[in-house]
């Protein structure tokens, strides 16, 4: 143990009055002095290893002291430690401190000299190393001070403890409580350092984590009250050498409660950066979920809406026509419509969902591969705050359109709602994204195409709104071709009936049909609804043969076409397919399109029925249905009752050979390829065999 002769006066009469008393200083006033001495992380070194090794010999020093304690100067065991600590310049280092705090003179004043002197010897170091090179320096004497005087195994170590006057450490256990306590307070301080370390290094902005700024501001006052304590500490050490009780000087009473003000306050702030960055961390998993590795509908839901103190997932789903709870696994394999949404303005949306889900139950057939059956719909309500208000609200929407789907009540999980935002593009205004069971996105908002088509639209793939907008440019491009004014209706997004037909008396009651409804419905009903008739060469009777000469040249060049979307490319050969095998009815064909989406390609008899019938099925349009499903529906059922199944066929010249599989003459003597000089298409239904 250093002599205190060593620092003799140490200057100690030299400028008494500058000395400063810490605990006299605010925080602030400690901020304004310490940063001073901060000037840039040059020197670097492993800060692990150095906490390591000094932390054990320190806690080791403390089970000694407790020991010795409760003991009452009963010795306890030797420790033996094994490190891997052998930094030769960073020993010097501690030596020359633990040199200077052991020679620091009796008081606080004093104790503060010597801190902010060894600050500015640390100024190049981050403010993690300067508190922990600080523990290290004084884990070199207080290691000493313990380690020697326990049964000494060797002559050589009672002689060193003896000359160091260790010996006598157990008569001065009184004064060591106090003390043992200082140091344990202070340990708790390094152990919020290297935390704070850590959690800085994890490489957060601030802006992500705003617990962090406060952190910052409070780093340098905390490392210094830990440097301060540890040479406050060491100082003290010879007074537990000597049985001069009178020349004693006590540790300040102020130590406990102001290292306990520190732990206090930098604790708070940890445990916010660390639940801050747990939530983000939590964030980035349910992320990686939904858009990347979601594999599974049952996980992209959790993800959703499944917060992780929330084990029991069974409590926030509800069948929103029974109000039974259900879990989550109730979608697993299925197709999930989410509909996403606040609770006002949102009857638009309902009405969508209802048709939709009353479809999918009406006719659970199977088209391209999906089942509609497979289809669910969820619903997530979004509000700022459940109150009774809005719940009142969910109720009542709940009660008064018996609606037939799932719903989560009470969503109020703030990361699901921000990752809601995020993926699925939520601004406070409905989306309804549609999600496969492998847990992908396979349209992030399926509004658009459900309010355009309708059930038309399954199974709701954004690449189904592509074809369901694209499988009619062939019909439009040819009849903009014959009349570029037809350009101007399409635009207006109005109901168009575009039809024909040879029988002439058949054109002039579609015709008239057709504007008796028109009327109906601007005058008599006065709803917003659009109709124009067009009769196909009412303008020029010329177009009649240009057009369908040209939608023959377009049916024998689709065999030929190759590469683009080959789902609308299909679409499209069967629609020309129809609309020529329509052709051939004497009573016509008529076409329903709403602007340049076509909803309804109809045969002119049933279509005629349905156009006249306009007061029997309109009570509908009042109900929210939209007027072409309306139409549709009437239809659907004329074509069953009235019409009946018609057989259909067509005739099509100069049809290019290589379109059909070759066939070769039958006579043996000639073998080769025949020619194609017609194709006939023609339905044998009803015929006997």
């Amino acid at each position: 143990m250093m002599s205190k002769a060593v620092s003799s006066n140490n200057n100690v009469q030299q400028g008494k009055t500058l000395l400063q008393n810490p605990f006299e200083f605010n925080d602030e006033q400690i901020l304004e002095s310490v940063y001073r001495t901060h000037f840039h992380c040059v020197d670097k070194f492993d800060v692990g290893s150095l906490y390591c090794v000094a932390s054990k010999v320190i806690n080791h020093s403390i089970e000694i002291t407790d020991t010795m304690i409760a003991k009452a100067g009963q010795l306890s065991d030797q420790f033996r430690e094994e490190t891997s600590f052998t930094s030769q310049q960073l020993s010097a280092k501690l030596k020359r401190i633990a040199c200077q705090m052991i020679c620091t003179a009796r008081g606080d004043h004093y104790a503060h000299h010597t801190t902010m002197l060894i600050l500015e010897q640390l100024k190049s170091y981050s403010w993690d190393a300067k508190a922990l090179i600080v523990q290290a320096a004084f884990a070199l004497e207080y290691g000493k001070f313990l380690f020697l005087p326990q049964i000494p195994k060797y002559p050589v170590e009672r002689s060193l403890a003896e000359l160091n006057g260790l010996l006598l450490i157990h008569q001065n256990t009184q004064h060591l409580i106090y003390f043992s306590s200082v140091v344990k307070k202070v340990m708790q301080v390094i152990e919020c350092i290297t935390e704070w370390k850590r959690l800085t290094s994890a490489g957060y902005d601030i802006k992500d984590v705003p617990a962090l700024s406060d952190t910052l501001h409070e780093i340098p006052v905390v490392v210094y009250w830990a440097i301060f304590t540890f040479v406050t500490c060491t100082g003290q050490l010879d007074d537990f050498t000597t049985d001069n009780k009178g020349q004693r000087h006590e540790l300040s009473k102020n130590f406990e409660n102001k290292l306990d003000i520190i732990l206090r306050s930098f604790k708070e702030h940890l445990e916010e950066c660390s639940k801050q960055i747990g939530a983000i961390e939590d964030y980035t998993r349910r992320r990686n979920i939904v858009i990347h590795t979601g594999k599974d509908i049952v996980k992209v839901l959790k993800a959703l809406i499944v917060s992780g103190d929330n084990r029991e997932s069974r409590q926030l789903v509800h069948n929103g026509l029974t109000g039974e709870q259900v879990r989550i696994e109730e979608f697993k394999k299925k197709h999930v419509l989410l509909f996403i949404s606040g609770l006002e303005n949102i009857e638009d949306e309902t009405q969508l969902l209802r048709s939709i889900f009353e479809k999918l139950k009406d006719n659970p057939k199977e088209v391209e591969g999906y089942r509609k059956d497979d289809f669910k719909i969820l619903w997530i309500p979004i509000v700022d705050e459940w109150n009774d208000r809005y719940k009142k609200m969910l109720e009542s929407h709940l009660q008064r359109t018996k609606i037939g789907w799932y719903v989560v009540k009470d969503f109020h999980f703030p990361t699901g709602i921000k990752l809601i935002r995020e993926v699925f593009n939520y601004k406070d205004r409905a989306v309804i994204p549609l999600i496969s069971p492998e847990g992908k996105v396979e349209n992030i908002d399926t509004k658009n195409i459900i309010s355009v088509w309708g059930i038309d639209g399954f199974p709701f793939r954004t690449s189904d709104h592509t074809r369901l907008t694209q499988q009619w440019n062939w019909f439009w491009a040819e009849m903009t071709k014959l009349n570029p004014k037809i350009g101007d209706l399409i635009e207006e997004d109005c109901y168009l009936f575009i039809y024909g037909g040879t029988d002439s008396k058949w054109m002039q009651e579609i015709t008239s049909a057709v504007e008796t409804m028109k009327r109906q419905i601007e005058t008599v009903l006065q709803l917003d609804i659009t109709i124009e008739p067009y009769p196909l060469g009412k303008d020029d009777p010329k177009v009649v043969p240009r057009f369908w000469i040209a939608i023959d040249s377009l049916f024998a060049s689709r065999k030929q076409k190759k590469g683009g979307d080959q789902g609308v490319q299909d679409f499209a050969t069967r629609e020309i397919k129809r609309l020529l095998f329509l052709k051939q009815d004497p009573k016509g064909w008529v076409i329903l399109s709403r602007g340049s989406n076509v909803k309804l390609l109809g045969q002119g008899e049933a279509m005629y029925h349905t156009v006249k019938d306009f007061e029997i099925w309109h009570g509908k349009l009042h109900q929210d249905v939209s007027f072409d499903v309306a139409f549709k529906e009437y239809y659907e059922g004329i074509k069953a009752k009235k019409i009946g199944q018609k057989c259909e066929h067509s005739e099509i010249a100069d049809y290019p050979t290589d379109i059909l599989a070759r066939i070769n003459c039958p006579n043996m003597d000639c073998g080769r390829s025949m020619e194609v000089t017609s194709v006939n298409y023609r339905c044998c239904h009803g015929h006997e065999p």
